[in-house]
């Protein structure tokens, strides 16, 4: 009895339903003219997605919204948010198609670039390889093995040697 009360007045209070085109609406917001991301919109959005994978967790776009959350944090450098999406996302969703682009996105950017725990890292990718061994991003998450824990300019020089040799 007090539950249905409390959801009553809930919804009278106005916790309104959040549909597919509010959120192509708030994703229509997210980027600037020049193509750059409009920061200051961008947290209200990856909430809106996230109000909307509550709302409907079976509704089978829940994941890709969840990612897309999760890549706008990633985007705002906020690891403990990315994080947070991205466990859920794989808690959720393990089967989802954005499963393993999240572990790799949790593994190359947040834990390695963000965060320079090579070793959480090392553990993200690496179970993007175990868990989703037919994945097109397992050969990028071998690649991001190879590099973690370098900076961009070994990276670079590391890739310019390895053309060299290719061209011998």
């Amino acid at each position: 009895m007090i539950a249905a009360f409390l959801a009553f007045g809930m919804m009278a209070c106005g916790e309104k339903k959040i549909t597919q085109k509010d959120l192509e609406a708030a994703e229509a917001k997210l980027f600037n003219e020049d193509g750059s991301m409009n920061e200051s919109v961008a947290p209200k959005v990856a909430e809106k997605y996230c109000e909307f994978v509550e709302q409907n967790p079976e509704d089978s776009t829940a994941p890709l919204w969840l990612y897309h959350a999760m890549e706008i944090n990633v985007m705002l450098k906020n690891p403990d948010k990315s994080i947070e999406l991205g466990n859920q996302l794989l808690s959720q969703y393990p089967e989802s198609k954005v499963a393993p682009r999240s572990l790799f996105l949790l593994g190359s950017f947040v834990y390695d670039d963000m965060l320079q725990d090579t070793a959480q890292a090392h553990v993200m990718l690496q179970r993007l390889i175990d868990d989703y061994p037919q994945s097109r991003h397992v050969k990028d998450a071998e690649r991001a093995i190879e590099f973690l824990g370098l900076t961009p300019d070994q990276i670079m020089s590391i890739m310019a040697m390895e053309q060299m040799v290719e061209e011998e």
